[in-house]
This record gives structure tokens, C-alpha cells and sequence, in this order.
């Protein structure tokens, strides 16, 4: 018994010895993007949450950050909120003034859109079943891509946000295969532009996302809150990610053409309520060296495209005395 226990352990520790190696392989003989293209996800809802007013944020993020590579959330319960009657307008607004500076946007589009509660159904879907929810969401998918097809500043669709992570996220029905089939089967009849699925960097198997998908976003958090643990950071190398990507491309999902990091934590994990819009507690428990670590970490991951999560946040801390998250965030665009 004592020798299996050594054996065991032995072995655990080489495969640690091993995987930590890996990084120093792949750091040495990976060629890395000598640039890597930085972007944001901006949600006038969190913006609005925060008590900043959104569109003034937003023209910041262009005017002052530089900020020229856009995630922008349709939220279905915002755009549809009797329904047939539909309001474009703040998706329009942003749209028309990332175009004035020449940007680029990921647009998403489905019910699942980022920033919490995750799940935007419109109140008078509260009755329906699910497969008239699901008829429902395609209308609104279709309508959505009709509006907005015809923009130069759209490189994207990215349908749906993380569907394959079913506990989280409030009111959502569980994402299954062939209803994600139906959207991404929609939007190819009426685009040509690139389809993007997400999935978690940490929890997700990525599989069906690559395999629908051309190109894969992958989310990427580092301090996460559990309710029975409290705060922990995943322990895992940043090249694994790259590892991961490559052996799912070759063996699962061969014409999907590559992997972006569509979400990297860039402001704290809200767990608990003692941190929320408190930015001097949030300040310890999130400084600027825990950002610039975050970056650090993306670049050793080797993917050349990253969305940074957080402008909001960091425009909410610089209101409450706290600039050095913008600062930093301007040597990165």
C-alpha cells in the first residue's frame, strides 16, 4: 500500500514536472504573433449598471483608448421588447461610430449575449414552449442579420455566447447541438462573413463549438468565485490553451481556421456582495499588476487576437479615483 502511495505520488509529480516543461518548450520554439490585436467587449447594460452614461463611455473607449476592435451584444429582451417591434437603435449608434474611425466588430447574435444574467429572453416569451422560444430566436437572429449585413464594419457573427455552460447564467434554457446547428445554419444562409462559437477556456470541451464554427473563441479567466470554495485561480499554463486548440483543429473540427481569445478577464469576479461597486475594495482585490499580469499571460497563450473584458469597469474605476486601469489599457491599443 505504501508503495502504491509513493508510486502515485511520484508520478503525479512528474506529470507536473512534465506539463510545466511544456510551457518552457513551447515558449522557446512556438512562433509568436509579433503583434497581437487587442479588442473590447462593450454592454451599454453594464455600463449603465456601473451609473456611467453608456454612449459617453463608449465614444471614450473610441476617442481616448483607441480602441478599434468591438465585440457588441444584441440583446434580444432590449431589441424585441413587444414582439415584431424591434429597436436598433443603440446597436445603430455604435455601429455608425466605430465605422466613422474605420473599426472592426464581432457582432453576437442569439439569446445567450455577454455580461450577466447571460439569458436574454424578452418577458412575453415567458409562456411560450421551447420550441416556439426557438422559433422565436430565429426570427430574431434573421432579423438582426438582414439589418446589419450590408455593414463593412462586421468581420464576425458570433452566434450565441458560451451556450455549452448550462449552470450558469439565469432563466436559460439548456444549449443543445442541433438548436445551435439551426442558428449557425441560418446565419450562413444569409451571410458570408465569418461565424464564431465561444465556449469556456477552463470548463468547456470546445468540440461542437470548433467543428460549427470558423473561427473559435475561447473565454479565458483566471480568479473565479465558487460558492463552496470562494476565490480561486485556475491552475493552468497559458500554452495549454494553445495545445488544446490544436489537437481538437486536427482531429475533430480540420476546417475550422483558428482561435481567438473572444474573452479575457480584465476587471474582478463579483462574488461576493461585499465588492460590488465598492472600488476601493475592488482595487485591492484586482490591482492594475493582476491586469497587466492577465495580458502577460494572453500573449504566452500565443493566440494573436484578444477581447478584453472590462472597459466599463475600468472607466467606473477611474470615476472613483482609480485611472491607473485606463492608463495601462492605453499602451495596449
Amino acid at each position: 500500500m505504501v508503495r502504491l502511495v509513493i508510486k502515485i505520488g511520484l508520478t503525479f509529480i512528474a506529470v507536473i514536472v512534465l506539463v510545466f516543461f511544456g510551457q518552457v518548450i513551447f515558449d522557446t520554439v512556438y512562433q509568436f504573433p509579433k503583434n497581437l490585436n487587442y479588442g473590447v467587449t462593450f454592454s451599454p447594460q453594464y455600463a449603465k449598471y456601473l451609473d456611467l452614461d453608456w454612449r459617453q463611455t463608449f465614444i471614450k473607449s473610441l476617442n481616448e483608448l483607441k480602441v478599434r476592435n468591438f465585440r457588441i451584444p444584441t440583446y434580444w429582451s432590449e431589441l424585441e421588447k413587444e414582439e415584431g417591434e424591434f429597436n436598433f437603435d443603440d446597436v445603430d449608434f455604435m455601429l455608425d461610430e466605430i465605422e466613422k474611425r474605420q473599426g472592426k466588430v464581432i457582432l453576437v447574435v442569439g439569446f445567450r449575449q455577454p455580461r450577466w444574467p447571460e439569458c436574454y429572453l424578452p418577458s412575453w416569451t415567458r409562456g411560450l414552449s421551447l420550441e416556439e422560444k426557438r422559433a422565436k430566436i430565429l426570427n430574431f437572429i434573421k432579423a438582426t442579420i438582414e439589418r446589419y449585413e450590408n455593414r463593412d464594419s462586421i468581420w464576425a457573427y458570433q452566434v450565441e455566447n458560451e451556450l455549452f455552460l448550462p449552470f450558469f447564467g439565469e432563466d436559460c434554457d439548456k444549449g443543445d447541438e442541433e438548436s445551435l446547428k439551426q442558428e449557425v445554419d441560418l446565419v450562413r444562409g444569409l451571410s458570408d462573413k465569418y461565424i464564431i462559437i465561444s465556449d469556456s477556456g477552463e470548463l468547456g470541451n470546445w468540440i461542437i463549438p470548433m467543428q460549427f464554427s470558423d473561427v473559435f473563441g475561447t473565454t479565458i479567466y483566471r480568479d473565479v468565485y465558487n460558492s463552496i470554495m470562494g476565490y480561486l485561480t485556475y491552475p493552468i499554463l497559458p500554452y495549454l490553451y494553445n495545445v488544446k486548440s490544436q489537437v481538437i483543429k486536427n482531429i475533430f473540427a480540420p476546417k475550422n481556421q483558428r482561435t481567438i481569445i473572444v474573452e479575457l478577464q480584465a476587471e474582478p469576479w463579483i462574488g461576493t456582495s461585499d465588492l460590488d461597486k465598492n472600488p476601493k475594495k475592488q482595487e485591492k482585490h484586482f490591482p492594475v499588476s493582476k491586469l497587466k499580469g492577465y495580458i502577460n499571460y494572453a500573449k504566452k497563450t500565443g493566440f494573436d487576437e484578444v477581447y478584453l473584458w472590462g472597459v466599463e469597469w475600468w472607466y467606473f474605476m477611474a470615476q472613483n479615483g482609480h485611472p491607473e486601469y485606463l492608463e495601462y489599457a492605453k499602451t495596449l491599443f
